[in-house]
């Protein structure tokens, strides 16, 4: 499950918000449309007149606002004419050829996607002030054999005020692996960890205690909301949910909801993700090395903007 959890205390729950990333406001998204009719009158921000109050719904009908003023603005396009298409579309510097539904259909998909873009860079501010970005790395054999099994190895957390959209603080403790207790080559030359970095490092719990105290000393969940974000599903109902059945611990309630931001980007850009011959995620260019914190932290925040 992607979407983030709501807000509890004690620092270990996370804020409702969606899943895609939030995009910048569009600037024309304020402009109303030119008289359709002699007596009629509609806006292209999605609110309603007196002539369009025809255009309504039950808020059962929508699973979000948003959608409303999109059937409204949907309504007035429908009854423009074929020149006042041309002109809207010439406005917005997009094509202007083709028959009337075919202008109708551009000029909806336009404006469609700048509500939604508009609605998403308001997300942020609404539903939380920091995202928990988690990228743990794992024990791993050469083939993912399927008895394998997994430990975690790092516990890695960057810290990203959506209101700045800067890195704040970061975490990063790693751990001593009790069942595969000698990483494998290749193993420490995907992940870049060394055999005696782990040897040095405390167990799983003793982490996972640092990390909840770290996120209550940032008084996430308290003061402040947050969600957690992973680049897949198989940090949290993978690794974590494997790591805590070893250790016998209770499965952390931050964790038990996401935002999977792969997923999120594949779907808002109808990007297909790829996948190896095991069926996992393809990694990224640069296998053998580890893609470190500082990396990660550039991605997200180049993501981000």
């Amino acid at each position: 499950m992607e979407a983030p959890q709501s807000k509890e205390g004690g620092g270990e729950a996370v804020a409702p918000a969606q899943q895609e990333s939030p995009q910048p406001e569009c600037a024309e998204e304020q402009q109303q449309l030119p008289n359709l009719e002699k007596k009629q009158r509609c806006r292209f921000d999605g609110q309603e007149t007196k002539a369009s109050k025809f255009i309504t719904s039950n808020a059962s009908d929508f699973s979000d606002p948003v959608y409303k003023e999109i059937a409204i603005t949907n309504g007035c396009i429908n009854r423009m004419s074929k020149e006042e298409l041309r002109a809207k579309l010439s406005e917005f510097k997009l094509e202007t050829r083709g028959v009337k539904d075919v202008l109708k259909k551009r000029l909806k998909n336009y404006y469609k996607k700048q509500k939604l873009m508009l609605k998403e860079s308001s997300w942020a501010d609404s539903y939380y002030d920091y995202i928990c970005i988690i990228d743990f790395e794992a024990t791993c054999e050469e083939g993912n054999p399927p008895e394998f099994i997994h430990e975690i190895i790092e516990f890695p957390v960057v810290l990203l005020n959506t209101h700045t959209l800067e890195i704040e603080d970061t975490f990063q403790q790693y751990v001593r692996p009790e069942i595969n207790t000698q990483l494998s080559d290749f193993c420490m030359n995907l992940t870049g960890i060394t055999q005696d970095q782990v040897d040095r490092a405390d167990t799983f719990p003793q982490v996972l205690k640092k990390v909840i105290d770290w996120m209550k000393l940032k008084e996430l969940g308290t003061k402040y909301k947050y969600c957690v974000l992973t680049d897949g599903s198989w940090d949290m109902s993978k690794f974590l949910n494997i790591q805590c059945q070893l250790s016998r611990l209770k499965y952390p309630s931050f964790a038990k909801k996401w935002i999977n931001i792969r997923k999120s980007y594949g779907n808002f850009y109808k990007r297909k993700r790829k996948r190896t011959q095991s069926g996992e995620q393809q990694t990224t260019a640069g296998v053998g090395r580890k893609w470190d914190m500082c990396c990660k932290r550039k991605s997200v925040q180049a993501a981000g903007r």
